[in-house]
């Protein structure tokens, strides 16, 4: 690990001009992912605005759904009454995540920043366009068993590791942040993440300095509590992130279905949301016929490589899985 400057921020404003002034700097909550990966000298921070004391920890009603503040952890978040009642979907996503002792300490800020697991990005001996722009993509021709199906470029065939983000994007949650002039703004959790394109070094749309303060979530629809589902398929039973995973959620009108949320992880550089099974769903009975029809179109466009093809299949299954068990059909 190498040297880095570290300043404890009081509040807000303090921690957002530390880091603004610093172009390497970096926010420090939990730390379970930038202190892995700065063992790893894979990040190399100058300076580590510590912001564990900010007021950040609430989770609230709010009129317009419910408010989960950046620095809540996992475990508090997921066994909160107002999720496990409203959204029970992102306590099972949260739950499928790491481990209980990471949990603990992982902040919901921080669960959407981590950064890919892509053997690749963590080898400093290797190549990696996220790792150090312009030096290409050993995974794009290498070990690609765990890369993206969808939505990967040339430049980075990487995927997103995080389960929550998952159920947020099936959720429609809004990032609020705080940017250092003080103005704070929204951002959809669909604009929130970013697919690779030429600049896969940057996983997201903040900009330097820019501070997660909470996550906003809408009043779900009727259906989405009763009918909803995170399926997360991996290698080992714990301690081990997705091959596929799947957030279904399902409002039901006796057998006909009125709105659908498929959202896959693991698949792309971000959680991927198909509005083409969606589309498939909305209107349809719920059942197997119709959920098979729905995975066939959320994995249309999949483009495999070389060691992954099996995601195709595994996701289009997983789908199928989550939908019945959003249904309660299975």
């Amino acid at each position: 690990m190498r040297p880095f400057e570290y300043v404890r921020a009081s509040d807000t404003d303090a921690a957002t001009a530390a880091l603004s002034a610093m172009p390497q700097a970096q926010y420090l909550a939990g730390g379970s992912n930038l202190l892995d990966l700065m063992k790893e000298d894979v990040e190399r921070p100058t300076r580590l605005v510590d912001i564990t004391q900010l007021p950040l920890r609430e989770i609230q009603r709010t009129r317009s759904g419910i408010s989960i503040g950046a620095l809540a952890t996992n475990t508090d978040t997921a066994n909160h009454p107002l999720i496990r009642e409203n959204y029970p979907l992102l306590t099972q996503a949260i739950v499928a995540g790491a481990s209980a002792q990471l949990r603990n300490m992982a902040t919901n800020g921080g669960n959407l920043l981590q950064r890919t697991r892509c053997n690749y990005f963590y080898d400093t001996a290797m190549s990696c366009n996220k790792r150090e722009a312009g030096t290409g993509c050993g995974a794009r021709e290498g070990l690609n068993r765990n890369s993206a199906i969808l939505g990967w470029s040339d430049a980075c065939v990487a995927t997103y590791p995080g389960d929550m983000a998952t159920a947020l994007y099936a959720l429609d949650a809004k990032v609020l942040v705080r940017t250092p002039d003080g103005r704070q703004r929204l951002i959809g959790i669909g604009d929130f993440h970013r697919l690779p394109g030429d600049t896969p070094q940057r996983d997201n749309t903040l900009e330097h300095g820019d501070l997660v303060v909470s996550i906003e979530l809408p009043v779900p629809a009727s259906g989405f509590a009763r009918h909803s589902h995170y399926l997360k398929v991996r290698d080992r039973a714990s301690y081990a992130f997705a091959m596929v995973s799947v957030a279904a959620a399902l409002d039901i009108d006796g057998s006909r279905i009125r709105q659908a949320r498929v959202v896959l992880g693991s698949v792309a550089h971000k959680p991927w949301r198909s509005a083409e099974a969606e589309a498939v769903l909305v209107g349809q009975r719920a059942d197997e016929a119709t959920f098979r029809r729905a995975a066939e179109a959320a994995l249309r466009d999949a483009r495999p490589l070389a060691h992954n093809a099996y995601k195709v299949e595994l996701g289009q299954r997983s789908v199928v899985l989550a939908l019945m068990r959003a249904a309660r059909l299975a």
